[in-house]
Parts: C-alpha cells; structure tokens; sequence
C-alpha cells in the first residue's frame, strides 16, 4: 500500500478570518446587543475626550496662578479641576461597566455560533478526518473564543478611544504650536505644527520597531496554544481510562508522556518569555524617554520666553495626549499578536466546521437513498478510506423487512466503516446504499452513547419518557439481564461512568426493547459478550422486536437459526484510497523540530530552540 500523501494546503487569510467572524456577529439575536452597548460605549468615550480637552485648557491657568502665587485662582482651579476629575471619574466607570458586557456578550456569541456549527449533524465527525484543526475542539470553543472576545474587546475599545483623543488634540497641539519661533544665528523662523509633526515622528518610528521585533510572538502564541490543548487533551484521556492504566501497572509511561506534553508546553513558553523580553528593550526604551520627550521638544522655545509656565505645561500635556493615542500600537503589540493568534485558531476552527462538507471534494460520494418499498439494499458499494478500500462480497444484496442478517469480514476489512456508511457518517466511495421507506433504523455502535440524564430518559423516546410505565421499562431491563437497575428509573446520573462496557451494550438493547424499532444495524456490540447472554439478547429481539430487521456486523459466527443469512466484506485491493484533505494552513499544527528529541529522551530542552 502506498504511504499516506501530505495534505492540500490552503492559505487563510487575515480576510477569510474576518469574514468567518462576521458570519458568526451576523447569525445571532445577541449581536443587537451587542451594537447598542457599542453605540453607548462611543458615547462615553467621545465624552471622556472631551473631558480630557478641558483638563488640558485647565493646564495653563493652573499653573501660571502658581507661576504668579496666586492662591484664591490657585483653589479656584482646585475646584474646577475636581469638577472635570469627578466627571471623568464617572464616565470612566461607566466605560469599565460597558466593556464588561459587549466582552460578556461577544464571548456567547462567538462560543454559541461555534457550538451551533460543530453540532450539525455528522460535523464533528467528519472534522476528526480533517488533519490538526479537528484535535482539541473543546478547547478553541471554550478557551480560544473567550480569550478572543477579551482581547478584541480590549483592542477595539482602546484604538477607539485613542483615535478620538487623537482627533480632539492634534488641533490642540496644533494651535498652541503654531506661536513656536525658533532662534538660530540671529535668524528666526517658525515650523507651522511643529509639536504634531514631532509626536507623529516619534510614535512611528517607535511603532515600526516594535512591529519588527513583536511580530514573532503570533506564530508563538499559536504554537503555545496547540501545546497546551495536547497537554490538557493528555491529561484527559489518563483520566478517562485511569482504570486499565492502573490494571496495566501504566503509570509511569503515562507519567513519561505527560512530561513529554508538559516540556512542549513550557518550551513554547520560554521561546515567548524570550521574545517578550526583546519587545521589552524597545517599549520599556521608549517609555522612559517619553517622560522628557514632550519638554525637550518644547524646552527651546520655553527657554526663548515666548511662552510662559502654564503654557508649555499646556503644550506638554496636549504632546502627550497625542503622543499616547499614537503610541496605542506600541503599548498594544504584545497583546495584539496575541490577538492574531486566537483569531487564527478560532476563525480557522470555523471556517473548518462549515467546509467540512467539502474535505476529500474530489472524492466520490457513496448514494444514500430512501427506497421505494420497504427494504435496504447495497449496489456496486465501495467505500474509501486513508488505508484502502472496502467493499461488498458480489457487489450487491437487499435485506427485507423481518430479516436478521450476518455482516462479517475478516480483521481489517472495514467491518466499522460500513457501519458508518450506512449510518450516513462516511460518505466517500462509490456505489448506492438504499434505506427502507420512512424508516429511520436504529444504530447500535460498539460503544453506545447515552446523554445524561434518567434512567427513563436514557430508555424511552424524549416524547414518549411520560408515556411509557414503569412496568415496560423494567420489564425492558430484566430482559438483558439489567435487573438490578429496575429500581434507579429516575436516578440522574452519567451513566457511561456508573456502568462497565459490558452494561451499557446491554442498556443499549434494553433501549431498543423499550423503542421498538423496525429496522436495528448493530456493529460488534453482540461480539463482547458470552454465549449465554447473546441467548438473552435474541430471546428479547424475538419476543419484543418479532418483525424488525436486524443487521448485525461483527466477526461472526453466531446461532445460524437467529442469522440464517450471512454477507461478506472485503478489501478491494485493486482500489485507490481516499487521499489527504484539503485542509486550512492554520489547521496545520505540526510540532516543532525539537518534539521528536524530546519525546525520545522524555526531557524538554527549556533554552529554547537550536
């Protein structure tokens, strides 16, 4: 057999992550919400500014009166000030409180919208067969979308905020900048905003150094990410099958591996530590020179007297209005390659779950149809997968109503992946599957699924859990052999933690008792089980399901009497395998190049990468 092709990559771009993030604003109720708090929220933020506006004209006056030792305009201002502090203090509340709730209501939706897309019938399923971006969905819809509604919050309310103070005081410093004269070599001459061009200059120059020594930390943020959703699903499944663990005497490979997750995780945390420490040396750098900068812009024409104490204290404050609005890019550059990482994982988690439909596009589809009388047929079925190719032994068969019928194959053959075909989970192959008219079948699977709840809700129908009595449903689960959990019908309780394997194959049967359906396809479930309690089993098919078809898949052999009919799966050797899906770059999450060291020697290298 051919080894397995790389996958078609596409690219996903800063564009098609936005739009998948408009989809998601544009599919919910709550999004209103969510724009009016933004319309009251710009209300506030244009207030604050001008506020701010006032606090600086209030600059000057303050401190000429202590230039001339004014004292009764010296608590004049006092008073004044506290006016404009009280109302700022107030609107900046309000802010805070408003922030909180388009956080609040931007994380249900974008965490509902990913919750309503991965749930469509058979999404989650197929998303597991398409690469890295189906590893880990509980942690891009829990942790990632938080997260991302967080920091947009954050960033979208900041840059607002400091577009419109930008916009209030290029004015300001524009005119208290215009009176500035320069004297050099008995020559006079006035730069028209010379301030506002000074505060541009600097602020950009240091944005685009930050830019260039921050940017690493996106892909870096995304990697720590990905190792720490490996690390969590780790620890998850140890716990999930600490029984056999323990029976096997597993602990310490499984404590090996987990440390093998765990030094992933922190080596990716010291290559940021790393990268933060470098953006540091410029912000921290620019921080501190921005204490003196808007005085040693100003100072010579302070020092020349056209202008007095209040005003070049005037003039300083404005510089630093502007100055902080410019400086939003810098102050923010950690947090927003942060941002580009979240955005990337969520958006392309979405973008994922609604093009799931398309993975393997040139692939052929198997026909699932509804047939015009009451049987289920195979014609010319071939099914695909990574590993090869299943099909059905002379190509073609139909099952009637009443039947009981054997699907056996040797190991390896696909016995689960036509129990997935012909559920509608797998799709890929060839060939036709006709389901009988009207009927939906049950589908017993090797590991039955049942949702928490009762006792009476995991047996009968969700319309019918009030309509069936207590008699029918114990009746039900003595018939399997599940007596002893007649007397818990009401008990809430997860119950594929409360019951072995073996009791929950056969709660599966005892639902099918209680459901009656006319058409049951079972896959292997009959095959753990002892003679004496497959005999138990057929006893309740025959008293309680007398009439329906049963299609059972398994290894085989069992009572002819109750299998008369027998088919047969092969692997078709002769067909092409399913090649590799198209897949999102950033659904590509390959580790990194010291992963396989590491898991060789069972140490993390923590000095960062070679």
């Amino acid at each position: 057999m051919n080894a397995p092709e790389t996958p078609e990559v596409q690219t996903s771009s800063l564009s098609d992550q936005l739009v998948a993030m408009r989809q998601a604003l544009a599919g919910s109720p709550v999004t209103r919400r969510i724009g009016w708090a933004s319309a009251a929220i710009l209300v506030f933020i244009v207030a604050t500014a001008f506020g701010q506006v006032l606090l600086n004209r209030w600059n000057q006056p303050f401190y000429d009166a202590i230039q001339r030792r004014d004292l009764a305009e010296f608590l004049h201002q006092l008073l004044v000030f506290a006016a404009i502090a009280g109302g700022l203090l107030l609107l900046n509340i309000g802010q805070q409180w408003l922030n909180q709730r388009i956080n609040l209501r931007l994380r249900e939706v974008l965490t509902a919208d990913l919750i309503e897309e991965w749930m469509r019938p058979n999404r989650a399923f197929r998303l597991t067969h398409a690469g890295a971006i189906g590893v880990n969905p509980d942690q891009r819809m829990q942790q990632d979308a938080g997260h991302l509604a967080d920091l947009t919050t954050g960033l979208a309310i900041g840059f607002v905020q400091a577009l419109i103070l930008l916009v209030s005081f290029v004015g300001v410093l524009w005119t208290l900048s215009a009176g500035f004269v320069f004297h050099v070599a008995g020559h006079s001459f006035a730069i028209p905003g010379y301030m506002v061009w000074a505060a541009f200059l600097y602020a950009g120059l240091a944005s685009l150094i930050s830019w260039l020594v921050g940017r690493p930390l996106i892909e870096l943020n995304s990697d720590r990410y990905t190792r720490e959703a490996e690390l969590r699903h780790s620890m998850v499944r140890v716990n999930e099958h600490i029984d056999a663990i323990a029976l096997a005497h597993g602990e310490p490979e499984e404590k090996k591996r987990l440390n093998v997750d765990l030094g992933a995780v922190l080596t990716a945390m010291m290559r940021i530590y790393t990268a933060q420490i470098n953006l540091a040396w410029v912000t921290d750098t620019y921080g501190w020179i921005s204490n003196v900068a808007p005085i040693l812009v100003a100072a010579p024409v302070y020092f020349a007297g056209d202008i007095s104490f209040g005003g070049l204290m005037m003039a300083v404050g404005a510089f630093n209005q502007v100055h902080s609005s410019l400086r939003w890019f810098v102050n923010n550059i950690g947090a927003i390659a942060d941002w580009r990482a979240t955005l990337m994982r969520v958006a392309d988690f979405r973008l994922a779950l609604t093009e799931v439909e398309a993975l393997h596009g040139g692939e052929g589809r198997i026909e699932v149809a509804q047939n015009s009388d009451d049987t289920m047929s195979f014609e010319g079925l071939e099914i695909k997968s990574p590993d090869g190719c299943t099909r059905l032994e002379g190509g073609k068969a139909v099952i009637r109503k009443g039947e009981h019928v054997l699907v056996s194959g040797d190991p390896g053959t696909g016995k689960t992946l036509f129990f997935r075909a012909v559920a509608g989970l797998w799709p890929w192959g060839s060939g036709r599957i006709g389901l009988p008219k009207g009927e939906a079948p049950a589908f017993v699977p090797r590991t039955p699924y049942f949702s928490p709840g009762t006792l009476r809700e995991v047996l009968a129908r969700p319309d019918e859990k009030q309509q069936k009595d207590d008699a029918a449903l114990e009746a039900a689960l003595k018939a399997v052999g599940l007596g002893h959990l007649a007397g818990e019908l009401d008990r809430d309780a997860r119950w594929e933690h409360e019951l072995n394997d073996d009791e929950l194959r056969l709660l599966a049967f005892a639902r099918l008792a209680v459901r009656k359906p006319d058409w049951v396809v079972v896959d292997e479930a009959l095959d753990a089980f002892d003679g004496a309690t497959v005999k138990r089993i057929f006893d309740m098919i025959g008293k309680d399901l007398p009439d329906a078809a049963v299609v059972n898949i398994g290894r085989g052999p069992h009572k002819e009497d109750f299998f008369p009919r027998a088919l047969k799966i092969i692997r078709h050797e002769a067909g092409e395998p399913l090649k590799p899906p198209r897949v999102r770059a950033g659904a590509l999450e390959p580790p990194p190049k010291t992963d396989k060291h590491r898991r060789k020697t069972g140490r993390a290298d923590l000095d960062g990468p070679r």
